[in-house]
Formats: structure tokens, C-alpha cells, sequence
């Protein structure tokens, strides 16, 4: 009995990391020091920073996974990996430094795990953040053939005075909605039981544009680390942001701001995607489990000064990201209960 008979192929997992190497070591900022195959990362803090605060995110794609593994779409959840963790840190004004991953799997698969790295080193690239190392554990018996977990960590920085933490809100500013790309990562426990209650598979279409559902769903996260660098760079008066993610509008909005505001939005100032659409009428679903499981278009909002308004759609629209004006910021008259109005729940 030896290793490889147990399940665990050490000659594959080397192949696998000459495979991945050009890809990590392309997202390396000049900050970092060494390469691959230490038992740490290394990595200076950018320069220039006087009291510089460390913004640390983790999360994972969820069983978005089970859908994209089995249709063979590894580089999209490498993508939606980095996304969850780099979308939730830039609320802050961070900067994304450097990320890590977590591959567990039952067997490896070279090609299956090359793919899903790449996907996670072409986020860090489009998100300036170095791919600094990783973790990836063969782990038969405990998953299955073929099958693979995903954790992302993400560490940024920011500037301590130039952190936006929401104590800028005030009422009279105004709600952006930036669009998703899609479902993003959540509530895809929902969506295979829909899936499965429909029948629906690879040639199953959808909406006016007859779109192929599966890959529709499969639609990576959007990456949202360069609008806010850009904004951030225009000098746009940013009061806050929040990534709309596991629990919709009314879970994470109210995150971004304090007790004693209220957050009035306008849902019909966006037309609801088709994609929710099917998955409410296939599967029933209640208008209150639709806005609490998923972003229903709405993938991040920005909180700007009034007066900002049009400089930030513009930025968006420099980016190719469809946005609106969504909803304002009001004094809350019941401050311990009631932070978000407008919604149709």
C-alpha cells in the first residue's frame, strides 16, 4: 500500500503546481517578496502609508459549486472565489493586497484545479491584489471523485483617515445601484431546488432572448475593486458602500450605515432581470424569500453626496457598469427598528 494507492497522487499535485505558477506569479505586486512554494507568503505594506489599517475578508462560492462542477465550469468559480472576498473588503476604501486559497478535493484533478487557480489569479489581476499562496488538500473518502471546496481569504489596506466605516452618512445622500452580472454566488440552495423541480438542463432557455439558463446562472461575480479605486481617485464624496450578497437588499444595505437612518429605495427604478423572474414563477417563490435570498440585479451600492450623483454614474458608465439612481438616505423615526423602506416585502 502506498500513498497514491490511498488516493492521494503527490506526482499530480507537482504537476499542478508548475501549471499554476505563471499565472500566480503574474499577479504579484511589487510589494511581494519571493515566490511560489515558501510555507508563508511574504509582503511588504505599500509606501507612503502613515497609519495604515488592515482590512481582512474570507468567504467562500457555496453550492454554486455543485452546479459548475457539473457543467465543467471551474475558471468561473475561481473568478466568483475572488469576488466575494474582494467586493466585501473595498466597502472600506481598502486596497486589496494580497489573497489566498483553500482548493479540498476527493481526487485531483490537474485540469479541474489549473482552471479554477487561473480563474482565481485572472480576479486578483483585474482586482490589483497579488495571489501571494495557497492550500490546495487531497482528501479521499471525505469528498468524492471529482469533487472540490473552495475558501478565499482577502487582506487589504486603507489609509485610517481616508476609511469610509459609514459615520459620513447623513441624511439628503443618495443610493446608487451598481448591477450585478447575475445570481452572483448566493442562494444557489434555492436555485438547484428550482432546477430540479423544473427538470431544466443544458438545453433549457429562458426570458424574451431564449439565454441558455445553466450558463446563464453560471455567470461569474462582477468585480467591482476597479469602480471604487476609480471613484476614489475622482475624489467622489463616497459616504458608503455595501456589497449586496447573501440575505439581498434588505440584509446589507442597512450594513453600511448607522442607527438613526433609514434607507428609502425605489425598486422600480431598475427593472428586475429576467433570470429572477424565471426562478420566481418556476419554483413560487415568495416576494419576500425572492428579496432576501438574492440581489435581484442589484449588485453593490454606492452612498454619494447629492451633489455627486453624476459624477459617479459617469465613473460607473466609463467602466461599462450599468447603474441608477436607487433610493436616498432619511432620518429613521424609529431608529432600533426600521432601517430600510420602499421594498415591496
Amino acid at each position: 500500500m502506498d500513498y497514491k494507492t490511498a488516493g492521494v497522487d503527490v506526482q499530480a499535485g507537482r504537476a499542478f503546481i508548475d501549471r499554476i505558477r505563471s499565472s500566480v506569479e503574474a499577479t504579484h505586486r511589487p510589494e511581494v517578496i519571493g515566490g511560489l512554494g515558501g510555507f508563508g507568503g511574504l509582503m511588504r505594506l505599500p509606501a507612503g502609508l502613515k497609519k495604515p489599517l488592515l482590512v481582512a475578508g474570507t468567504d467562500g462560492v457555496g453550492t454554486k459549486l455543485e452546479l459548475a462542477q457539473e457543467h465543467q465550469a471551474h475558471y468561473g468559480v475561481g473568478l466568483d472565489l475572488v469576488a466575494m472576498c474582494i467586493n466585501d473588503v473595498i466597502t472600506s476604501a481598502a486596497e486589496p493586497l494580497f489573497f489566498l486559497d483553500y482548493i479540498a478535493t476527493g481526487a485531483l484533478s490537474p485540469e479541474a484545479m489549473a482552471q479554477v487557480v487561473e480563474g482565481i489569479a485572472e480576479g486578483c489581476r483585474l482586482s490589483g491584489c497579488a495571489l501571494l499562496g495557497g492550500e490546495t488538500a487531497e482528501m479521499p473518502g471525505f469528498y468524492d471523485p471529482g469533487r472540490y471546496d473552495l475558501a478565499g481569504f482577502c487582506v487589504a489596506v486603507v489609509e485610517e483617515t481616508e476609511l469610509i466605516d459609514g459615520r459620513r452618512i447623513q441624511p439628503g445622500d443618495q443610493i446608487i445601484g451598481v448591477a450585478s452580472s447575475g445570481i452572483h454566488s448566493n442562494g444557489f440552495s434555492l436555485v438547484r431546488k428550482v432546477l430540479s423541480l423544473a427538470k431544466a438542463n443544458e438545453s433549457t432557455r429562458f426570458g424574451r432572448d431564449n439565454k441558455a439558463l445553466i450558463e446563464a446562472l453560471l455567470t461569474p461575480t462582477t468585480l467591482y475593486g476597479q469602480l471604487v479605486k476609480n471613484l476614489l481617485q475622482a475624489k467622489v464624496p463616497l459616504h458608503g458602500m455595501a456589497h449586496i450578497t447573501g440575505g439581498g437588499l434588505p440584509e446589507n444595505l442597512p450594513r453600511c450605515f448607522s442607527t438613526g437612518l433609514l434607507a428609502v429605495v425605489d425598486p422600480k427604478s431598475w427593472i428586475r432581470p429576467e433570470l429572477f423572474q424565471w426562478l420566481q414563477d418556476v419554483g413560487q417563490i415568495p416576494e419576500h424569500d425572492l428579496w432576501h435570498t438574492f440581489n435581484l440585479g442589484v449588485g453593490f451600492c454606492l452612498v454619494v453626496a447629492e451633489e455627486a450623483v453624476n459624477d459617479a454614474l459617469q465613473i460607473c458608465s466609463d467602466q461599462a457598469l450599468q447603474a441608477w439612481p436607487m433610493g436616498r438616505i432619511e432620518t429613521s423615526p424609529t431608529a432600533k427598528s426600521e432601517r430600510l423602506k420602499g421594498l415591496p416585502i
